[in-house]
């Protein structure tokens, strides 16, 4: 479904490269949200995996076990992905001028988007990008909360609730037609940021 005229629209529109140059070593979620998180990971992570951490930046908030494979990072700022230790590869680009991923087909078992969905101007060609480097039946997970730097989110973000986010999200994904098993999971710990994950399984066939 296209969004609809200035959904993606955001109050600074300058080049992100300006916004992201100077290092952010800050996390964007409260802690039992993070902890939250990396539980999820735990539970849906397998030995051995190859991870994209997409939009990633100095913290990936990847549980220690179990033991994954490659963990690649692709973000936009340098001084914060070489911070990142579960890093085993690191790109530097802004998906808003390029969104075609650097990255061959079928690449990986799971791409991660931690709180950054919000930021993406052309959506829809980045989760054809998201398809197309997961390996037949690997899983796109992307959490979200109710923070960001509201300048650079686009319109479409500035809406209360979870309702909006996951449908917008989960069309996100439907729209390719490369996704099955498009799912809204609630995972919000207790008097904390919420934590909203939608998870989108890469068609088989």
């Amino acid at each position: 479904m296209a969004l609809p005229p200035g959904a993606t629209d955001r109050v600074d529109e300058s080049p992100d490269e300006h916004f992201y140059a100077m290092p952010r070593m800050v996390v964007h979620i409260d802690p039992a949200t993070i902890a939250a998180l990396t539980d999820f990971y735990a539970e849906i992570l397998f030995e051995g995996a190859d991870v994209l951490d997409l939009m990633s930046s100095w913290v990936s908030h990847l549980p220690d076990a179990p033991a994954l494979g490659r963990v690649s990072g692709l973000g936009m700022n340098e001084q914060e992905l070489a911070a990142n230790e579960r890093l085993t590869d690191r790109v530097i680009q802004n998906l808003n001028a390029d969104p075609v991923l650097p990255y061959a087909d079928a690449s990986f078992d799971f791409v991660l988007d931690a709180v950054s969905v919000q930021y993406l101007t052309q959506p829809h060609a980045v989760f054809a990008e998201v398809a197309r480097v997961l390996k037949p039946g690997a899983r796109s997970l992307v959490a979200m909360s109710h923070r960001c730097f509201p300048t650079k989110a686009i319109r479409a973000f500035h809406v209360p609730g979870a309702e909006e986010r996951f449908r917008l999200v989960s069309d996100y994904h439907a729209d390719c037609g490369d996704f099955d098993a498009i799912e809204a999971l609630d995972r919000s710990p207790p008097g904390a940021d919420p934590l909203w994950i939608v998870s989108g399984t890469r068609r088989a066939d």
